[in-house]
């Protein structure tokens, strides 16, 4: 395992009450450095420092790039609201807080005034919010396919995932291999999916379950790949 990393810790326990994790939590934040500084596919070393206004940067060669850290699950509380007031409370599986399986950093700063990503991809209604739809998105950026409904944001910070080569590096690199089928190139959804066409938040208690359980078994995975990190 990652020196240092404990998969298992929960952001929450050394963040203020109310407020943000991915902001207050010096655990995550030091997670953030010691997962990601390692060396990029197209060389040189992801390194990352915390500045005074940033939460992390990254100085090289390459540019400067402005990171926020950013929860890449959600139970969709809000947006599934109407869904989840018809699940009996036992019937929801436990909430195992918010730990290193979900987490990841995205560029933070604001270009032209415009949405950052993690902002695009929590108001998109063809992403909600979902990483799965995000990553379907990073893989068409690459590839330069449509539709892409987070197109015009992931090429305002194309830049940064130059940085990563290829979709191939882009997973690699950010240990997110558990999300792609073995062929590299599709996507483990958590809800059906069809060239996004099919709505974003499940509709039916059913499909609601089936999400959920879909992306605790990514976060399980995923904690499991980092686990196994040397």
């Amino acid at each position: 395992m990652t020196t240092g990393v404990d998969t298992s810790f929960d952001y929450f326990s050394d963040t203020p009450p109310g407020k943000d994790p991915d902001r207050y939590s010096q655990t995550l934040r030091l997670h953030h450095q010691l997962l990601w500084n390692k060396e990029l596919p197209t060389g040189g070393c992801f390194t990352l420092v915390p500045e005074p206004g940033a939460h992390l940067v990254h100085r090289s060669g390459s540019g400067v790039f402005f990171l926020s850290s950013d929860a890449i699950t959600t139970r969709m509380r809000h947006k599934a609201a109407r869904v989840r007031r018809e699940i009996p409370a036992d019937d929801l599986p436990a909430y195992r807080g918010y730990t290193t399986g979900s987490i990841l950093v995205f560029p933070g700063n604001s270009i032209g005034g415009k949405m950052t990503i993690n902002r695009a991809r929590g108001f998109h209604p063809r992403i909600a919010d979902r990483f799965d739809l995000t990553l379907e998105c990073i893989r068409r950026h690459y590839l330069d396919e449509f539709p892409n409904p987070l197109g015009d944001v992931l090429h305002r910070y194309a830049d940064f995932f130059a940085l990563f080569g290829d979709f191939t590096g882009y997973v690699n690199f950010f240990l997110l291999q558990d999300l792609v089928e073995e062929d590299g190139k599709t996507i483990r959804y958590f809800h059906p999916f069809d060239d996004f066409s099919t709505p974003a938040v499940p509709k039916t208690c059913v499909e609601y379950l089936a999400y959920l359980r879909r992306s605790e078994e990514f976060i399980t995975a995923r904690s499991r790949t980092i686990d196994a990190e040397p």
